[in-house]
């Protein structure tokens, strides 16, 4: 069975601010998905310790106010995603992620932020993943097409049903459901085993943003540097 039939796990994050260095966990949802449905699901409202922008509220629905009262610390938030991640990873189970760089160096950011181990550091130094990221997938097997890669316009292109975007439980379930249609579309992304997809990934990422970057050069910005490591960058340097 190829592994888009198999136990995946989709995982999403809102957060402050649009910065993965800098923005902080607003809530998270990780979600077990096998055979077409929900199995398991997590859902984390965490306290940022730092006020949320309106710009950033008006995009997921969670205030400062509502934050503070209701969430949790985020390191304890933090630290229990990460045990979450890292346990479906022990299992062999891959992690789908709409996006990935963005959440998974987020994530990465936060614990170093408050003092907690690494994903690596958790998974004992082997290295995380396998990820799948329909994103990338996506920009890689079909690169002509116009039109936005956001996660709605991605939805509508492989008839996946998104009901309340920016809300992380559905989304993590709609990033699911997109890596499994892209597979059915794509027989040679479903045939790859998630290792050598995950491998794949990294190259795709990096042959994008130094694209993406040559792109930005011509058009005037000399000084334009896109990151082209996926799914996460590894040395991240955050402020307290």
């Amino acid at each position: 069975m190829a592994w888009h039939g198999k136990p995946l796990v989709g995982f999403d994050l809102e957060t402050t601010g649009t910065d993965p260095l800098e923005a902080r966990i607003v809530t998270a949802s990780i979600i077990g998905f096998h055979d077409g449905r929900v199995v398991r699901q997590r859902d984390w409202l965490a306290d940022p310790g730092i006020h949320i922008p309106e710009q950033a509220s008006a995009i997921h629905g969670i205030s400062s106010e509502r934050a503070a009262a209701e969430g949790r610390p985020v390191r304890e938030v933090a630290d229990e995603i990460a045990r979450t991640l890292t346990d479906y990873w022990a299992q062999g189970v891959p992690v789908v992620a709409y996006n990935a760089s963005f959440d998974l160096t987020l994530l990465a950011a936060e614990l170093r932020r408050h003092g907690l181990p690494s994903l690596e550091e958790r998974l004992d130094g082997v290295g995380i993943g396998p990820v799948i990221d329909p994103y990338t997938i996506d920009r890689a097997v079909d690169r002509y097409r116009r039109g936005k890669r956001t996660l709605e316009a991605v939805c509508e292109e492989y008839g996946v049903l998104l009901e309340t975007a920016h809300q992380a439980a559905a989304d993590a379930l709609a990033a699911v459901r997109v890596a499994v249609a892209i597979a059915e579309r794509h027989p040679r992304v479903a045939e790859l085993e998630p290792a050598e997809l995950h491998r794949r990934q990294i190259g795709w990422y990096r042959a994008w943003a130094e694209d993406f970057q040559a792109f930005l050069r011509r058009k005037g910005d000399p000084e334009a540097v896109i990151d082209p490591i996926w799914p996460l960058r590894s040395a991240v340097a955050t402020a307290g």
